[in-house]
């Protein structure tokens, strides 16, 4: 079952890029050891924080093969494909070979601002084509169109939906899923800043993105929180919630990007229209890091 195969830290991975902005696929491979290392569940290549959107065809075929090679059935791998258009993503399907995936990451369709029902009948029509099960996606901040909880609910009940990555905007949101969701239908987490607390509501982890930056950490925090150690669990996170405010101020992946950077971990590119973070924020970042590291 889907939510016991993908409990606890999931990380949406960054896409690392060299000076000329090509894919830096060395440092995504060092990236992937460190990740597994460090203790989390499993990953999930080519989402938002992998800057999927500005990648070709071509390479988010090449991003994903890499990452599959490299983790060479460690952990489970989550794949980003979503978007707009029902039709191209079902089309979208078909460009990877999906044998090594554990299921796939959808997006809301953004900016057309579906109707609940449209949200209904795309997630349908998803569903239907999949190879590999369906995990919902609601990041409304994005994507301008909030998926209802009964709407989720409602998709909960079709063949091949497993679950949802839940980035709604408000904890009452999480909560009536939590409440009426049937046993086996998988919800996680899509805010690094509130997932202890919506462990204790229920849920069944997170897909982080402070996980790329504080794997061990991360994880070790979600471990606790899962357990119902919430005492030690707290300890951990009271450390890095500085450094949350610092990764969202401007923009994700850019603020992740920048504490990665300042690890010797990848470095700081990105592709436009995202530019680093402004100089203000990275010296807090590094006062941060620096802070941080001295405990």
């Amino acid at each position: 079952m889907l939510r016991e195969t993908l409990k606890g830290t999931g990380v949406a991975l960054v896409t690392p890029f060299n000076k000329d902005k090509s894919i830096d696929f060395a440092a995504l491979e060092n990236l992937i050891d460190i990740q597994i290392a460090g203790g989390v569940n499993y990953l999930v290549s080519l989402g938002t924080t992998g800057e999927s959107v500005v990648l070709s065809d071509q390479e988010k075929i090449e991003v994903y093969n890499c990452t599959v090679n490299k983790v060479n059935g460690r952990v489970p791998i989550v794949i980003g494909i979503g978007g707009n258009n029902t039709a191209e993503v079902i089309k979208s399907f078909g460009k990877f070979d999906l044998s090594k995936a554990t299921a796939i990451l959808s997006v809301t369709p953004y900016y057309n601002k579906p109707p609940q029902e449209g949200l209904y009948q795309h997630y349908v029509a998803l569903a239907a084509a999949a190879p590999k099960p369906i995990i919902l996606y609601n990041v409304p901040g994005r994507t301008g169109c909030n998926m209802t909880a009964a709407t989720t609910l409602r998709l909960a009940q079709v063949p091949n939906i497993a679950g949802i990555k839940e980035a709604g905007p408000e904890m009452a949101q999480s909560i009536d899923i939590l409440k009426d969701r049937p046993d086996h239908f998988l919800v996680v987490s899509g805010d690094d800043e509130i997932v202890m607390a919506q462990i204790a509501c229920g849920m069944d982890g997170v897909i982080s993105v402070a996980a790329n930056a504080f794997p061990k950490q991360f994880s070790d925090m979600i471990h606790f929180s899962m357990a119902g150690d919430f005492s030690k669990a707290k300890q951990i996170n009271d450390l890095l919630i500085e450094g949350y405010t610092y990764m969202y101020a401007e923009n994700n992946p850019a603020g992740i990007k920048a504490f990665m950077a300042n690890q010797g971990v990848i470095q700081n590119e990105l592709r436009l229209p995202l530019v680093p973070v402004s100089n203000g924020l990275q010296q807090k970042i590094d006062q941060f890091l620096q802070h941080y590291t001295s405990l």
